[in-house]
């Protein structure tokens, strides 16, 4: 016996509550019909239409802001992908039946979406409760005492409004001061002696989902550089401070270690002594031109990735450890060697560039691996923009990104 089939339009119609499906660019592309009805709106007034032509401010009340905290509230499903659910809003809707007139409406809504494979939104729930009658209390035995109630309840909740509103603004100072930060501690972009490198970071569009993630190229003696990423546990101001200490720290130990195990073992300890650098992930490659080889290690980080110049494509993931500080007790870090050609690319990454929600890591790495072989043969720098484009959705992504590119 098979399961029947749902009838997934029968179901939206017949949901209990308001629900309408926005697309990106916040246009109707559904409506059930208790948000019509309640709305005082018809389908074809609705579907196809933008939702602030449809639903404006009122242009009579300078004070009105139920639409501009709306569009705030779908601005932020757009660019983190995230439910978010408002307070309670007082709108002014212009009558359908009497034009020039506004009805008072107090609505609660919850915006959530609905993500594709890659995880990029490509519909909003907005779903709506209509809690106009009880904020009126209109007929009621007890008006007055209700109104009195309501109002109250409205005030608080306009109140918790701007608290959000406040953190949020809080938290946009903190992400404008981490990235600075940041941007200062980072190696600024260009090739390293005679090599070509190209290097991007993409913070994350959230306002604290930023600043974990880094990248380094350090010249070595003779015709070798290490080059390095790594990716901080956590985010904000706290992950900034972090990265910058384990980077520099990475940096000297590049200079010093035999190799990039020993590098990231002394990495690995010093972490240990930072609060905070716990599990953070790292990947260490020497790379040397006379012997057209790459030794390499990491700790807990994805793989590099080797662009042969044929097009093929080949994970460096033969010496991998924990992340920093998760062993119990220190042992010496896995080692291992891989031998390039010229005109190969060496590719590294942090995991804001293939880690998807919902998504098995090998669907992000084979994205990747398909952009690299269609884009083989490319400069650094135009390889670097070409990837970001094929794997980071139009929108931004919700975790921050670190690439860097050699040609070898």
């Amino acid at each position: 016996m098979t399961d029947p089939e749902i009838d997934y339009a029968a179901v939206f119609q017949a949901l209990p509550g308001m629900v309408a499906l926005l697309t990106p660019e916040l246009v109707y592309a559904d409506a059930n019909e208790k948000y019509l009805r309640a709305a005082g709106r018809t389908r074809a007034q609705v579907i196809g239409r933008y939702l602030f032509d449809v639903f404006p401010d009122n242009p009579n009340d300078p004070g009105a802001s139920g639409t501009r905290n709306l569009h705030a509230s779908l601005q932020r499903v757009l660019a983190t992908g995230e439910r978010d659910a408002m307070a309670l809003q007082r709108y002014d809707v212009q009558s359908t039946q009497r034009p020039g007139e506004w009805e008072e409406r107090y609505w609660s809504p919850v915006n959530a979406p609905v993500l594709d494979h890659e995880g990029k939104v490509v519909l909003i729930v907005h779903r709506v409760e209509e809690v106009t009658e009880l904020i009126a209390a209109r007929g009621s035995p007890d008006g007055s005492r209700t109104r009195v109630l309501e109002a109250e309840l409205y005030t608080r909740a306009r109140e918790l409004q701007e608290v959000n509103d406040r953190l949020r603004q809080a938290h946009t100072r903190e992400r404008k001061i981490a990235l600075t930060l940041q941007d200062a501690m980072l190696p600024a972009p260009g090739n390293i002696g005679h090599h070509r490198a190209a290097v991007r970071y993409r913070p994350a569009v959230g306002s604290l989902n930023v600043c974990g993630d880094w990248y380094d190229l350090v010249a070595l003696a003779g015709d070798r550089i290490a080059v390095a990423v790594g990716d901080v546990v956590g985010h904000g101001l706290q992950a900034a401070g972090i990265m910058g200490l384990l980077r520099s720290a990475l940096s000297a130990a590049c200079l010093v270690a035999e190799g990039p195990a020993q590098a990231l073992e002394v990495l690995g300890l010093y972490a240990r002594t930072v609060h905070g650098a716990e599990n953070t992930t790292a990947v260490a490659t020497y790379i040397d031109w006379d012997t057209h080889t790459l030794t390499y290690s990491s700790a807990g980080h994805l793989p590099p990735a080797l662009l042969h110049t044929h097009g093929g494509v080949e994970y460096l993931d033969q010496a991998t450890d924990p992340p920093l500080g998760a062993r119990p007790e220190h042992v010496p870090g896995p080692q291992a060697v891989a031998g390039f050609s010229e005109g190969d690319t060496l590719v590294l990454y942090t995991d804001g560039l293939v880690e998807r929600r919902h998504e098995d890591i090998d669907t992000g790495l084979a994205r990747l691996t398909h952009s690299l072989t269609r884009h083989h043969g490319t400069d650094p720098e135009a390889l670097a923009d070409a990837i970001l484009l094929d794997l980071l959705s139009p929108g931004g992504a919700t975790d921050d990104t670190a690439l860097l590119i050699i040609r070898l």
